[in-house]
């Protein structure tokens, strides 16, 4: 379905819309921020870890 996406043409035609309707001024903005929230997404999921009671494997066993 997407084999054909990416073919070098298609991307130029991308990039000459993206410099009509931004400008050449805005696109380095945009792809800064754009960056940023990448690396920033990425962080937050390799920080986030399980709790350590959700590790342990006693939390919800039933005693006796």
């Amino acid at each position: 379905m997407f084999e054909g996406l990416f073919q070098p043409m298609h991307l130029l035609v991308i990039v000459g819309l993206a410099l009509i309707i931004f400008g050449p001024r805005k696109l380095p903005e945009l792809g800064r921020g754009l960056g940023e929230g990448i690396r920033g997404f990425k962080a937050a999921m390799k920080d986030e870890e399980p709790p350590a009671d959700a590790l342990d494997g006693s939390q919800g066993q039933a005693g006796g």
